[in-house]
This record gives structure tokens, C-alpha cells and sequence, in this order.
């Protein structure tokens, strides 16, 4: 007969290991599944500078080492494996890894989303030598430089705007000739000086060895190629929330987010979600702390019932 727990958090990025810190805390038998190195997205960024608590800033993995240490001081148990499915039995959910299925009296999913790449050769090996997925965290680093932002919805104008509080010259990339984004933001782009459209463009490849230094553009319409001399690419073509395990168990809206309740409950009683996952959670690590904790007492109130 397994194991059964009073709580199963799926993920370990910063909302899974705020939630075990808590369930841990409030003495509930806490296991924490991952089926990597703990820390998600976080880890594509080189430096946080706006985590409170920080003011010189902090390396993303020496951040999620002091949250994991933390969770495992109150108890939480740490096992490498994935989520494959969520499904009753009886009394308790069953969370199911690989092999090894988790029993358990609640579960907080925590699994984060996937910044959508280009999908370019060196756009991987130039993660955090020029290429970004996230104006917020990485901006800073880039003042008084050009660089390029790549997308053309909401978040790609948005962030596209806000670079320019650092960067010189923000080129924007867009595939097609006119945005399809919310009005006011589109003259907001196209009124700001620093900010030059490059319209029916996609990027072909990302140059550099070391860092970048620039990026190959290919004109939809034309065929013609350009060479664009930047230091900076920021990605912003969407996030793929990692929710495939639970698609038929939980509610979900247009984008795959987990919908919660504003106690982070989802739709089915005992089962709570925190963190990229899930819908109106600005992708942040601080909101992704404050979702894991609220989820961690809502857990915790939920079984004292």
C-alpha cells in the first residue's frame, strides 16, 4: 500500500517551494515532485534584481537553493519525478508519476509555463548572453544598447515600450504588416521615438559566439535578408502553461491556464494551483511566491475541515 500524504505539490519553481515551505510549516506531510532541477523558468535569466528582500540582486539558482533549504528545514520531502495524470480514488486523489503513484488528501499543481521559443540554432546556447524571454527581469542589463523585442501581441508591445526606459533602440519584429493588439497600446509603440517597427519580418538566426551581436531578418513578402546589429533579443511570442496532465480534470481557459478560484482553488475540491500555471498570474517570481503560499493555507484550511 503507498504512501499517503496530506499534500502532493507538482513542480518546484518558485510557488511549489513557497507552498512546501508552508504545508511543511503548518505540519502536513508535504511532497514535492520535479522532474528536473528545481527552479523552472527562473533559471533562464542570469540575475534577479527585483526579488524584495535582495537590493544588489541574487542569481536565480542561488534563490531557489534558499527557498528549497527553507522547505526542507519544515519537513518537505523532495522526490524527482513527473505528473503524468491526477485522478480520485475513493477518499484521496492519486497523483501519478512514472511508475510510483502519490495518494494523497489535496495536491497544489505548481508546474509553471514554457517561454515559446524561435526555435533557432543558437537561440539556446545565447540564453543569457543576449537573448531573453522577460523585459522585467532582464532589461536593466541592457541599458543604452540596441536590441529587439520579437512578437507583435499585447506583451510584446508592452514590453517593447518598457525597454526603452534602458535600452538606446528597440527594434520590433512583427511577421505581419499591422498589429492585431489593443489600439492605444499600438500608438503608444508607434508614437515613441526609440521604438522601430520592422514590419512583415521574421528572424532567420541569431548571430554571435560569445553574446549576441546581432540578428538576421527575412522579409515575408520579399524574401530579401538584412543583417540587424543588436546586443539584445527578447522573445515574446507567448507561454504554454504546463497543464497537459490535467486537461478533462481541471478547468481551463482559451490559453490553457488553470482557472482558480480566488483562494487559488480549482475546480475540483482539494486541488489548488499556483504560479505560471495558472490564469491572471502576472509572470513574476514574487507573485509567483504570493500564489504558492495563498494556495499552501488555503490547503491547509481545506483539510482542517
Amino acid at each position: 500500500m503507498a504512501e499517503t500524504y496530506d499534500v502532493v505539490i507538482i513542480g518546484a519553481g518558485p510557488a511549489g517551494l513557497a507552498a512546501a515551505l508552508y504545508t511543511g510549516r503548518a505540519r502536513l506531510k508535504t511532497i514535492v515532485l520535479e522532474k528536473a532541477i528545481p527552479g523552472g523558468q527562473i533559471l533562464l535569466t542570469d540575475w534577479i534584481e527585483n526579488y524584495p528582500g535582495f537590493p544588489d540582486g541574487i542569481a536565480p539558482f542561488d534563490l531557489i537553493e534558499k527557498f528549497r533549504s527553507q522547505a526542507l528545514k519544515f519537513g518537505a520531502k523532495f522526490i524527482t519525478d513527473e505528473a503524468k495524470d491526477i485522478r480520485r480514488e475513493g477518499e484521496l486523489w492519486l497523483v501519478q508519476g512514472h511508475k510510483t503513484p502519490y495518494p494523497t488528501r489535496a495536491a497544489i499543481v505548481a508546474t509553471g509555463a514554457a517561454y515559446r521559443r524561435l526555435g533557432l540554432p543558437n537561440e539556446g546556447r545565447l540564453i543569457g548572453r543576449g537573448v531573453s524571454y522577460c523585459a522585467t527581469c532582464d532589461g536593466a542589463f541592457f541599458r543604452e544598447r540596441d536590441i529587439a523585442v520579437v512578437g507583435g501581441g499585447d506583451t510584446a508591445l508592452m514590453e517593447a515600450i518598457f525597454l526603452t526606459k534602458f535600452a538606446r533602440k528597440v527594434a520590433l519584429i512583427h511577421r505581419r504588416d499591422q498589429f492585431r493588439g489593443t489600439k492605444i497600446i499600438q500608438e503608444r509603440v508607434l508614437a515613441n521615438p526609440k521604438i522601430e517597427v520592422r514590419w512583415s519580418s521574421v528572424v532567420e538566426s541569431i548571430v554571435g559566439e560569445d553574446n549576441v551581436e546581432g540578428i538576421v531578418l527575412r522579409n515575408v513578402k520579399d524574401d530579401t535578408r538584412t543583417t540587424l546589429p543588436v546586443e539584445g533579443v527578447f522573445v515574446s511570442i507567448g507561454m504554454d502553461p504546463n497543464t497537459e496532465f490535467v486537461k478533462g480534470l481541471l478547468k481551463l481557459n482559451e490559453w490553457g491556464e488553470i482557472i482558480v478560484q480566488a483562494n487559488m482553488a480549482t475546480s475540483q475540491p482539494g486541488i489548488y494551483a499556483a504560479g505560471d500555471v495558472i490564469d491572471a498570474c502576472p509572470h513574476q517570481v514574487a507573485s509567483a511566491v504570493g500564489s504558492g503560499v495563498h494556495a499552501a493555507i488555503s490547503v491547509d484550511e481545506y483539510l482542517s475541515k
